[in-house]
């Protein structure tokens, strides 16, 4: 498996938690939870792409983990744009693509 499909696979496994941290940081939003765990996960998906291409072309890890941190904050601060959760939507973001960026710099694929 490439490294742009693994870290979009694990970009859109770990949005779902991401999603689903919004019943912790903003209970009064659950009746908006499946259309916000279908966001997150697209938006894991969508950092998990640009996490996966940018560590497919360098093999710096230091490289990698940044750029999954700046997309991973970008993305869900672009999605905070008219809400009161700044904070609750782009640290779990952040940790979302961090996670991605290491994972992926690391992962080999098949021998």
């Amino acid at each position: 498996m490439k490294k742009p499909v693994f870290a979009m696979l694990l970009g859109g496994f770990l949005g779902v938690f991401d999603g689903l941290s919004a019943l912790l940081s903003a209970p009064q939003e659950a009746p908006n939870i499946v259309g916000i765990v279908i966001g997150s996960t697209f938006k894991g998906v969508i950092a998990g792409a640009i996490i996966g291409l940018v560590a497919q072309r360098t093999q710096s890890l230091a490289i990698t983990v940044s750029v999954g941190v700046a997309v991973g904050t970008l993305l869900a601060y672009l999605i905070t744009i008219g809400s009161p959760y700044l904070w609750e939507i782009v640290l779990p973001g952040a940790v979302v693509g961090l996670i991605v960026g290491f994972a992926t710099a690391k992962y080999r694929g098949p021998a």
